[in-house]
């Protein structure tokens, strides 16, 4: 990697302009980390406001061989933002302006660095929402968002961010300026650049602007919770709710493994004998919500629940939802370095999923607790593992190994909405052909012919094989 010689610093300094780089090693430590708990130490760390500011730092990291990993807020999972590579930073915190709101077109243009929590506050006051809604909508930004594809909850009813995109701006890795998509909800003109471009973790290009398609707010809301006797019956209720008209906004499930853990920790008010537990909250027009949280209880009824509950009050929907939000302190006084997935297998199989899983963790001797997106299939697989014990981490590896296994062999996918980074880069080549990686590799190659921008993500290497071991050791 060439060295961030006097002449190349100021050229950094020239394009960050006052304020806008730091080069000390201590200043630039922060930013080489993501959720993951994985750590790099990049070069520098240039936060960009403007975008001829990104193109021509991409045009003179391209020409000088330097790596470029572009970052918003670090709260990725997988290592996509962590500069392994070493090279540059380039945050988009700065670049944070809501350029636009859209009521009569439904679209809002955003820059990367907007947080997902002040978009939805801004576009709230004309009446709308953007549907992807994250666990960490407070501090994610629209950029990470859109590079990582992610999605939260919503994703069930009102899809995810390719869904909910009509176009973007953005910098090829040869500095190039270019605009995907259209400001319509129809529109066939060229290639879908803009859906290629999400969810490529910033290996493709770099995002500078996005036009993106807002929905109504929903006149009214019910929320339910069912309890069953075990996962098999909360797989079946999945399914039957999820082929019945009235979808449901979010769909939420936890699994015996998770309810054991909640109930370890905090006072929680279920039946005896749950194992499993649903979370379902159904949304439209004030005139017909009754009717629609009808439909969706009567098929949920269907798998026989141990108790069905409608919150009636506001109080009252906090309290079936505390549940849910009391698993993940729980799970971090437990194993706050737990190994966590988001696998996706289709919804007719959870159960058999979750089955296995329950066998696998007899078999290796790792705790998993499940929990997730029920409505699509996105399971959160969390891996309770003590990484101070090598014996146990081993045997956590061949505990993730054997869950990607079992996931293809249900014919589901190996991220739902965490993306790839590093953590499973070296998992992809399982999941996806030979021909369909060359195809990508050559895309890769031609948005970014100098390999710069975050280089060694999302893709395997080539000629690796994977090993059960890769990407466990932080």
């Amino acid at each position: 990697m060439p060295e961030l010689t006097p002449g190349l610093r100021a050229d950094l300094a020239r394009i960050a302009g006052d304020g806008g780089l730091l080069t000390d090693p201590a200043d630039c430590w922060p930013y080489g980390y993501d959720n993951s708990r994985r750590h790099a130490l990049p070069r520098a760390v240039l936060f960009a406001t403007r975008e001829e500011q990104v193109a021509a730092l991409v045009g003179l990291c391209a020409k000088a061989g330097l790596p470029l990993t572009a970052r918003g807020l670090g709260t990725g999972t997988t290592g996509a933002t962590v500069p392994d590579h070493g090279g540059l930073v380039l945050s988009f915190e700065r670049m944070d302006r809501i350029l636009r709101v859209a009521p009569g077109d439904r679209l809002a243009v955003v820059q990367p660095g907007v947080i997902n929590a002040k978009l939805q506050k801004a576009v709230a006051s004309a009446g709308f929402f953007w549907p992807p809604d994250p666990t960490s909508a407070a501090t994610c930004t629209i950029g990470g968002n859109l590079a990582y594809n992610s999605a939260g909850p919503r994703a069930v009813k009102y899809g995810t961010p390719r869904d909910n995109t009509l176009g973007l701006r953005a910098v090829s890795g040869t500095g190039e300026v270019f605009r995907a998509g259209v400001l319509t909800t129809k529109g066939v003109v060229g290639y879908d650049l803009t859906r290629l471009i999400i969810g490529s973790e910033g290996t493709l290009a770099l995002i500078t602007e996005a036009t993106l398609k807002l929905t109504p707010l929903p006149e009214a809301k019910r929320t339910l919770r069912a309890t069953y006797a075990d996962i098999h019956a909360a797989a079946r209720a999945v399914s039957s709710i999820m082929a019945q008209p009235v979808t449901p906004c979010a769909l939420e499930f936890m699994d015996a493994s998770a309810i054991a853990m909640v109930s370890r920790y905090s006072e929680i008010d279920l039946p005896q004998g749950a194992g499993a537990l649903l979370m379902i909250e159904v949304d439209g027009p004030a005139a017909c919500i009754h009717e629609a949280q009808q439909a969706v209880a009567e098929a949920a009824r269907i798998a026989g629940p141990l108790e069905l509950r409608l919150a009636e009050t506001a109080a009252e929907v906090a309290a079936l939802w505390k549940t849910r939000k009391a698993l993940s302190p729980a799970l971090r006084h437990i194993a706050p370095k737990k190994i966590n997935e988001d696998v996706v297998v289709p919804v007719s199989r959870m159960g058999e999923f979750i089955e296995e899983l329950e066998r696998l963790s007899r078999a290796t001797g790792i705790r998993i607790v499940n929990f997730g997106h029920a409505g699509n299939g996105n399971i959160h697989v969390n891996l309770l593992i003590d990484p101070e014990d090598s014996d146990e981490v081993a045997r956590a590896a061949e505990c993730l190994d054997a869950v990607f296994a079992l996931v293809l062999r249900l014919e589901g996918t190996l991220s739902g909405e965490h993306g790839v980074g590093l953590e499973k880069r070296d998992f992809v080549d399982r999941e996806l052909d030979p021909v369909a990686l060359g195809l990508m590799r050559g895309i890769k190659a031609h948005f970014d012919p100098a390999g710069i921008l975050n280089p060694g993500k999302s893709l395997p290497l080539e000629g690796f094989l994977a090993k059960p071991d890769r990407g466990l050791v932080k």
